[in-house]
């Protein structure tokens, strides 16, 4: 079973009016949240938002680190063994710069095993280069070898991969730099040194904490979910630009699912969650809190396309204000906002004179009600996970659904690796996997050292570099191509930058020469994760100053350009090889990755189908919707490439069918959420519910082969038809299981629907199931409703009727005072006197018992159509917002130590200045 127990959390408090006493708060026991989730809100919250984790700063600065230390030893060494300095700092800085883009452990322990192990390999094979460099012909191939070596040793982890590496590394070095045999004794002291200064730099200011990643992760999620409560509020606005701002809303909704992934993927890492069961319950609350953001985001999309009353859309844009507000460690504040949207639904929807268009505004807004609840929930029991022990464990332990390559969702790699093993089960073929990228490697670099050779020998090995960074990281000609693009563009934008610092250093200015080698170096590995361009222009940069120590500056550009034609031919020469050796389609990567996601939605039924038939089984149903958003990455890399090729996979028929496959998946995790219940159905409505998913299932399967090429193309049998007649035989009263169960069949059915336009797309044939013969009886399942909370609700209905009986709600349940915690002192709103100029100009100040000095705080006004009409921020206490004009408003007071607060404003014509004085409560109070 595995519906989640609920963590110590604080009860919910309601809308104060000033007189009605809300429920008393539980008393807190610490944080509910570690800090640095929970903190107000920063200036960096920008640049984590746009790199989850901060591993793009983490790269960036684990570069100047790795290469400040390795060239600073790399110089001192050469004084204390009397070696030439460039020659020491050439070796040095290979350890710096393969410590820095290669090893990237995340505990101190496998952090030193890899670091202290580059210079082995690397000092072995440099006097094997040193000796064979009068025989030119064995030295170019021994380098060929050694970068096959290198794709072949990948395949086994961390050290195989450094193995292969420095290897190649040492032959490149020993080429370039002309290193003498006599002389490799000291240069290994030099990397051995060299490696330790890096290592104790890398754990002395870059120390692995993965636990911190993990919290800044989350903290993105928070970030995020702030700027989708406040793209939902722009698109209330009446007078703003709907599109733009439902744009907005969905852009972030897509950051947001790829931010929540990548935490999926970050529990399963070493270190990071020692406790599978606080790990599964962290994944839980946190796919729900998602599920919950989509959920507002959908029914706001709905809301822009109706007129909406305008006192709803005002409660509604004070609601989700408090939302964004809201400081996370009282996240029980969002109670207050979602009961307050509710009760301006609920004056909509008893209105005699409300149309259609007004009820089902008003139905929509009641269901952001219902999902601010929902978020508040899976908020206050997710960040109660950062500073307490789960008071229930979970009934299933976590189990990672989701991987990571470099800090993000996985893309092809995997998808092109099974493509490969399918083919390659029986025979020599057993081989293949192993030795397809070696042997692109070894012929790709056997086509172009002759022509590179030709063009300059002493930097042939350029070439080689274009062979090696186009087979590291990709899997379809769609991303080697992409990345050869990426490559020219970056090359020329660096040469030109690189040419530009170098004449305004000038030459003899050895420590700003190393400065901006060691700034582009960190600037490019920084943004190598965004832009592979952005790398390849931090790196010429850093090269161009290198070059210049050696080259006149008249002769910069062809040398550029030569190196420029030399990367690009590698880069061609091995795309050819990869196409043509051992190929793989992008079609056949494209059915590859299609099976993966039916895969695992064929998981996600079956445990669904477990689920409802053994309550007590082990099942996972978020993690299998989690595998589903995993599984639509790598179809989202090889259905949409950055290049449109002239011959291929791409066209209007493979974007639609990413569009089917994207809203499939929204409904499969609504589905996994709602059908995470235990159900007590009578054993003919059980055996329905089987035969739904044994057809579904069955349709999946048909479609799995025909994907797999299958010589006929099978058939999809809709379930719409038993989804609508199970639907019909559970009448009875509702409750929280046959809410959910019903919300379950909803989903249910509109995953069909996407799976089946999907599958007649594919080519398959499009049948309706046929129900079966009618039950005997409806089927009850009934649920006790908390009786006290409908009175306290309906008394407070009574109580703003009649207080405002000419309003249909109106914005009688915003002229309220709002506070997550008791009620507090009542807010004091008086004319300044004398005042007689016609612009009105509304100050006062900010108080509580923790600041008596006065309060920081942003205030927001919002006029009687949902409409922010200012937002002022008040620094010690004061606030002052010039130019209102008269009317009706609701002002919200919000702080990153203070709940927000809500209370009504009256502007009256012919006021020079409205003076508005307000008790805040603090956050750790109450």
């Amino acid at each position: 079973m595995t519906t989640p127990a609920a963590a110590t959390t604080q009860d919910t408090t309601a809308v104060a009016d000033g007189d009605r006493p809300g429920p008393a708060p539980r008393p807190r026991t610490g944080p509910l949240a570690p800090y640095r989730v929970a903190g107000p809100r920063r200036w960096w919250d920008r640049v984590l938002a746009a790199d989850p984790g901060l591993g793009q700063l983490q790269s960036g600065w684990r570069s100047l680190v790795s290469m400040t230390a390795a060239l600073a030893t790399g110089y001192g060494m050469s004084v204390a063994l009397d070696l030439p300095a460039v020659l020491a700092m050439t070796v040095a800085g290979m350890m710096g710069l393969m410590s820095a883009f290669v090893i990237a452990e995340n505990t101190p322990l496998r952090l030193a095993r890899a670091t202290l192990w580059m210079p082995l390999p690397y000092s072995a094979a440099l006097p094997v280069a040193a000796w064979l460099r009068p025989d030119r012909l064995l030295e170019i191939a021994l380098m060929v070898t050694a970068l096959a070596l290198t794709f072949l040793l990948a395949r086994f982890g961390t050290l195989a991969l450094l193995t292969g590496m420095m290897t190649f590394n040492a032959f490149m070095v020993g080429m370039m730099a002309a290193v003498p045999l006599a002389l490799c004794g000291e240069l290994f002291v030099v990397a051995l040194t060299a490696s330790a200064a890096v290592l104790a730099a890398r754990l002395l200011l870059c120390y692995p904490m993965p636990r911190e990643d993990l919290l800044r992760t989350q903290r993105a999620f928070v970030v995020e979910a702030r700027r989708v409560a406040d793209a939902a509020t722009a698109a209330l606005d009446p007078d703003a630009d709907h599109e733009v701002a439902i744009a907005r809303m969905r852009r972030s909704l897509r950051r947001l699912n790829t931010t929540t992934v990548t935490i999926d993927g970050r529990l399963a890492q070493p270190e990071v969650a020692a406790d599978p069961v606080a790990a599964e319950l962290l994944h839980r609350h946190l796919f729900d809190a998602e599920l919950a953001l989509r959920g507002i985001g959908e029914a706001l999309t709905h809301l822009t396309r109706l007129q909406v009353p305008a006192p709803l859309r005002e409660a509604m844009v004070v609601g989700l204000v408090i939302a964004r507000d809201t400081p996370l460690g009282r996240a029980d504040a969002l109670h207050p906002a979602a009961q307050l949207i509710r009760q301006q639904a609920a004056f909509v929807l008893d209105d005699p004179q409300a149309g259609p268009a007004d009820a089902e505004a008003a139905a929509l807004a009641r269901r952001v009600g219902d999902l601010l609840d929902s978020l508040a929930d899976s908020l206050a029991h997710w960040l109660d996970l950062g500073s307490h022990t789960p008071t229930a464990r979970a009934e299933v332990p976590f189990r990672p659904t989701v991987a990571l390559e470099k800090g993000q969702p996985a893309g092809t790699g995997e998808v092109a690796r099974r493509v490969v093993a399918a083919r390659s089960d029986h025979g020599w073929r057993r081989a293949v996997p192993y030795l397809r990228v070696p042997l692109h490697a070894a012929v790709a670099s056997a086509l172009v050292c002759p022509l590179t050779d030709a063009i300059d020998p002493r930097r042939f090995y350029w070439g080689l570099v274009g062979v090696m960074i186009t087979l590291f990281g990709t899997s379809t000609t769609h991303e080697r191509l992409r990345k050869f693009v990426h490559r020219m563009a970056g090359t020329v934008a660096g040469a030109v930058l690189g040419i530009l610092l170098l004449r305004l250093i000038g030459p003899g200015h050895v420590y700003a020469t190393l400065t901006v080698i060691v700034l582009g170096l960190a600037a490019g590995s920084w943004g190598m994760q965004r832009r592979y361009a952005y790398w390849v222009v931090g790196l010429v940069t850093a090269l161009t100053q290198l070059y210049g120590m050696t080259t006149p500056n008249d002769a910069l550009e062809g040398l550029l350009a030569e190196r420029l034609l030399d990367n690009g031919l590698g880069v061609l020469a091995a795309t050819a090889c990869a196409a043509l050796i051992f190929p793989v389609s992008s079609r056949r990567l494209a059915q590859e990755a299609e099976r993966g996601y039916l895969s695992a939605m064929e998981h996600l039924l079956a445990q669904i189908a477990l689920r409802w038939d053994q309550p007590d089984a082990p099942v996972r149903l978020r993690g299998a919707a989690r595998a589903i958003d995993a599984a639509l990455f790598p179809v989202h890399g090889v259905l949409r490439p950055l290049i449109r090729m002239p011959l291929g996979i791409r066209g209007r028929g493979t974007e639609n069918r990413l569009a089917l496959l994207t809203h499939a998946t929204g409904h499969a995790r609504a589905l996994a959420a709602a059908a995470d219940t235990d159900l007590d159905l009578a054993p003919h409505l059980s055996a329905r519910v089987r035969q739904i998913l044994t057809t579904l299932t069955t349709s999946l399967h048909a479609l799995d082969r025909h994907a797999a090429g299958a010589p006929t193309p099978g058939t999809w049998t809709r379930v719409g038809p038993l989804l609508r007649d199970l639907a019909a035989h559970l009448r009875g009263p509702s409750g929280p299981r046959a809410d959910r169960l019903r919300t379950a069949l909803h989903e249910l059915a509109a995953l069909d629907e996407a799976l089946a336009a999907y599958a007649e797309q594919r080519g398959l044939t499009l049948a309706a199931a046929t129900p079966a013969a009618p039950a005997p009886r409806p089927v009850s399942a009934a649920a006790a409703v908390d009786r006290r909370t409908q009175q306290a609700l309906a008394a407070w209905a009574a109580r703003n009727r009649a207080a405002h009986p000419r309003e249909v709600g109106g914005a009688s349940a915003a002229r309220v005072t709002m506070a997550a915690g008791t009620p507090g002192p009542a807010v004091r709103t008086e004319l300044a006197p004398g005042a007689r100029t016609t612009g009105t100009t509304v100050t006062g100040t900010l108080r509580c018992t923790d600041h008596p000095g006065g309060c920081d705080a942003w205030i927001t006004i919002v006029n009687a159509r949902g409409k922010r009409r200012a937002t002022s921020r008040a620094t010690g206490g004061h606030y002052r917002i010039p130019a209102v004009p008269p009317g009706s408003y609701t002002l919200i007071a919000s702080g990153s130590a203070h709940p927000p607060r809500a209370a009504f404003l009256s502007v009256r014509a012919g006021a020079g200045e409205l003076r508005h004085d307000i008790d805040l409560e603090p956050v750790g109070g109450a």
